[in-house]
């Protein structure tokens, strides 16, 4: 606990963990920004990077997941140990410098280099914001906040078809990835500036620590990844990104390509679409973690909320596997929009069941376990959509796996823990 004083003024209430989240939340759009540019050029990137398709693009997309997986056994122990301020400011150096290098490419090897790299870096993105929820806000706000930052996902996919073509007309392709790259480094220096723990910061006041620390104090110090493994609540949350990562990766990363090929698209008029679709799925985002925060606000339990709001997402999701058959541009446009705003949704509430289900000492390490298996589940559907596209032309296989997974992934959720119950673990004690 922070002395008195350390903490600004009683007299008035703070809400500094606030622009915390704010921060968290363009951590996440610079991420995607970073992520997307590949994206939103792939299909005239094949005119300039020699013997770039879609199976290639794929390879290329896979060494970007793989590394992601790499990054989060890592990642997630990382920002436990180090804390969140300095395993932060470490992966976000990585990562910009990891987004420039696309620029420098000039084969479908060294694409492959660089998006690997940029995968390890960004790894770290969502273990640090999680474990900075845990530690800013109270079990009831949770949500609701994971929800916020999550959204940077949706903000970070608008902004590139916004940016892109004017960044490409004005500094070229290969200057539009160092340009894009470079916000980390931005980023960066707000985040030293302003990130303290909320015990040890100047600007918390008493009331909103107290807010902050309103949980029932946790004794647990750290907790060893063998220690965290064999407990089935580490797989409630392992097997839910396994499952549903893969689908946002598509989205992200083959929808620009697919209404070009569709549609007949070109750079500039793939732009309104994809906008549309993101912001979509930016009401999604919030609105899932509000779902289950306003549950819980009513003194509903942590398991009805959570599952309510998975159910719900899930649901939404399944008319996407019309998508394929719709010849209509903005018919497909609302599809995806809803299906890409549940899975948004469903995001906000999964990210928050690791510290649901574990200490605060475990959540980055929960986190990273989850997103590692959510990456090698992306690995695999990156390389079979890949093939799939580019040896059948068809992207329906692909639209019924989305429809699928939500409804999969909540039924085996709920099979491994009906009442979401915290986990019971061996760790070391203060």
């Amino acid at each position: 606990m922070a002395s008195p004083a350390n903490l600004a003024p009683a007299g008035k209430m703070s809400h500094l963990r606030w622009v915390i989240c704010a921060l968290l939340f363009l951590a996440t759009v610079i991420a995607y920004v970073d992520r997307g540019v590949i994206a939103y050029l792939e299909k005239f990137l094949e005119t300039v990077i020699p013997g770039l398709n879609s199976i290639k693009y794929g390879y290329i997309l896979a060494a970007f997941q793989a590394a992601y997986a790499i990054g989060m056994v890592v990642a997630g122990g990382l920002t436990d140990k180090l804390g969140t301020r300095k395993a932060f400011a470490i992966a976000i150096c990585l990562w910009s410098v990891a987004a420039m290098l696309p620029g420098l490419a000039f084969s479908v090897i060294t694409f492959a280099v660089a998006m690997f790299l940029l995968g390890l870096g960004e790894a770290a993105n969502f273990p640090a914001c999680i474990k900075t929820v845990a530690e800013w806000f109270p079990k009831r706000e949770r949500a609701l906040a994971t929800g916020i930052f999550n959204s940077g996902a949706n903000i970070g996919n608008i902004a590139v078809p916004l940016i892109v073509p004017f960044l490409v007309a004005m500094f070229s392709w290969r200057g539009a990835f160092v340009v894009t790259g470079a916000m980390g480094l931005v980023w960066l220096a707000a985040w030293l500036l302003l990130y303290r723990r909320p015990e040890q910061h100047p600007s918390v006041s008493k009331g909103e620590l107290e807010l902050i620390l309103s949980d029932p104090v946790e004794k647990i110090e750290s907790v060893p990844w063998s220690n965290l493994l064999p407990i089935k609540e580490t797989w409630v949350f392992a097997i839910g990104k396994f499952l549903t990562d893969p689908i946002w990766w598509f989205y992200l990363f083959w929808l620009p390509r697919y209404l070009q090929t569709t549609f007949g698209l070109s750079l500039s008029s793939n732009r309104l679409p994809l906008v549309i679709v993101y912001s979509i799925s930016t009401v999604g985002s919030i609105g899932g973690g509000w779902i289950s925060s306003a549950l819980l606000s009513r003194g509903k339990s942590a398991n009805l909320a959570r599952k309510t709001a998975l159910l719900i997402c899930a649901l939404c999701v399944l008319p996407v596997f019309i998508a394929p058959y719709l010849h209509h541009l903005w018919l497909v446009v609302a599809v995806v929009g809803i299906a890409t705003a549940a899975h948004q949704g469903w995001s906000a509430n999964l990210f928050t069941l690791p510290s649901d289900l574990f200490p605060k000492a475990a959540v980055g390490s929960v986190i990273g376990i989850g997103g590692m298996a959510g990456a090698i589940g992306g690995v695999l559907f990156q390389l079979a959509t890949g093939y799939i596209v580019g040896l059948t032309h068809s992207y329906v296989p692909l639209f019924v796996t989305a429809c699928l997974a939500y409804p999969l992934a909540l039924i085996i959720i709920h099979a491994i823990s009906p009442k979401l119950a915290p986990a019971r673990i061996d760790a070391r004690v203060m």
